[in-house]
């Protein structure tokens, strides 16, 4: 070959043949190194770092080992024995050196981005991982680390000074502040919700706007994840839940108690005094014993005190049938296990109006689990809608077309009465 180049006067002298034999030598040299190094680490050093790894009690190296961390780092050793061995060619010495550092840095970029992913593999498995995420900080690093590294991987290329690059770089943030402001302010957001404690993976958040009512998968950056609980996925960019608002339920899970706050409507007319026949029923009641007669000694010591006439019932004080109900109800909340009794219970009146007036429960269930708070608070309605009969209460509800049917039905028919006409009779113009 070298022969055939030198008959058609590419290679003019056995000097020129000489130097290409040699070069051509240092070449298969440096491949011969480079495969070389590549064998040795890839089925030497990786297998014994493997060996080890398996037989270590540390969990931090299984994790390096599962995201390739020792694999990637393997890769520079061949570049690295290009880059020593380089001028052993002498031609090219400046471009070889300069695509063995280039590849070394890609190389380093998958290395640390490996490692960075394997911090936060280590970080969830511990429980601290709930309340303070880090993988939006790591996406951050990681952001920063592969624009660093692209600045010097693009200056090493041009055989140019990275901060004089970094320099020119500098000249055009207000560009770059324009074209990724959605970034910059989830950047921004994603370090005030973590840092503030506003969020955390696992939370229930509702945030209207957006559709978004479920639970937080995950936290970036940019983003916050949610599964609504008809398991669809909704991805909210984090400075809107800054720049808005949205409600967190947290509280309620570390509170322990999840409220109950619900109404009746009792019909104003079934509201009245008690005869002695009601209280002589309602003393059959377990839990209005103790009420009826401290309520009983007390009305009676007031209407002596005060010389009551109580011949007529509306004078002085007396039982009525509403305040009795009503008593019973938080009598029967203080008595339930599936009420928090630590927590505020309350029965209470609000304002009547065209729908009657309304009997509020306001207590707190002892369990956050949604279906057993659903089962609680149903079975307290169930029960004080049964019990509301047994007070002479009548629960208001708006008539349905059955109550329209039934009245009608009940209404006496009028016969029909026919006017009689004389024939001879004209009608008057």
């Amino acid at each position: 070959m070298l022969r055939f180049l030198e008959s058609i006067g590419i290679l003019t002298s056995s000097e020129e043949i000489t130097a290409v034999l040699f070069t051509l030598l240092r070449l298969l040299i440096i491949l011969s190194l480079v495969v070389l190094a590549g064998f040795v680490s890839k089925k030497v050093l990786l297998r014994i770092v493997k060996k080890v790894v398996e037989k270590s009690k540390a969990k931090w190296d299984d994790v390096f080992l599962k995201n390739r961390v020792f694999d990637y780092a393997s890769y520079i050793v061949p570049a690295v024995v290009i880059y020593v061995a380089a001028p052993l060619v002498g031609v090219y010495l400046d471009l070889i050196r300069r695509l063995a550092i280039s590849y070394i840095i890609i190389v380093l970029a998958l290395v640390i981005n490996a490692v960075l992913k394997s911090v936060n593999d280590i970080y969830t498995s511990y429980e601290i991982s709930k309340t303070r995420p880090i993988k939006g900080l790591l996406q951050i690093v990681k952001v920063a680390m592969f624009i660093l590294m692209g600045i010097v991987l693009i200056a090493t290329l041009a055989g140019k000074d990275p901060f004089v690059l970094i320099g020119g770089i500098g000249a055009a943030t207000a560009l770059f502040s324009l074209i990724f402001k959605d970034p910059i302010l989830g950047f921004v957001a994603g370090i005030q919700l973590t840092g503030n404690d506003m969020l955390r993976i696992g939370d229930w958040i509702e945030v209207p706007a957006y559709g978004a009512n479920g639970t937080v998968v995950d936290l970036t950056m940019t983003t916050v994840k949610v599964q609504n609980f008809d398991k669809t996925f909704v991805h909210l960019p984090a400075y809107a839940l800054i720049s808005g608002s949205f409600k967190n339920w947290r509280g309620m899970f570390d509170w322990g108690g999840r409220r109950i706050i619900r109404s009746i409507q009792i019909d104003l007319s079934s509201v009245k005094f008690c005869t002695d026949e009601m209280i002589e029923q309602y003393k059959k009641i377990q839990l209005l014993e103790g009420y009826i007669a401290r309520k009983l000694d007390e009305i009676e010591q007031y209407n002596e005190k005060h010389q009551i006439d109580e011949s007529v019932p509306i004078n002085g004080r007396r039982l009525t049938n509403l305040g009795t109900f009503r008593a019973y109800i938080l009598n029967y909340l203080q008595s339930i296990p599936g009420v928090n009794q630590s927590m505020t219970i309350m029965v209470r009146q609000l304002a009547p109006d065209d729908k009657g007036i309304y009997l509020q429960i306001y207590a707190f269930a002892s369990t956050t689990v949604w279906v057993e708070y659903e089962g609680i608070q149903s079975d307290i309605f169930d029960h004080i809608i049964a019990a509301a009969p047994l007070f002479d209460l009548k629960i208001y509800q708006q008539p349905s077309s059955y109550d329209f049917r039934m009245f009608m039905e009940i209404l006496p028919t009028k016969p029909a009465t026919e006017e009689k006409v004389s024939p001879s009779s004209e009608p008057e113009a």
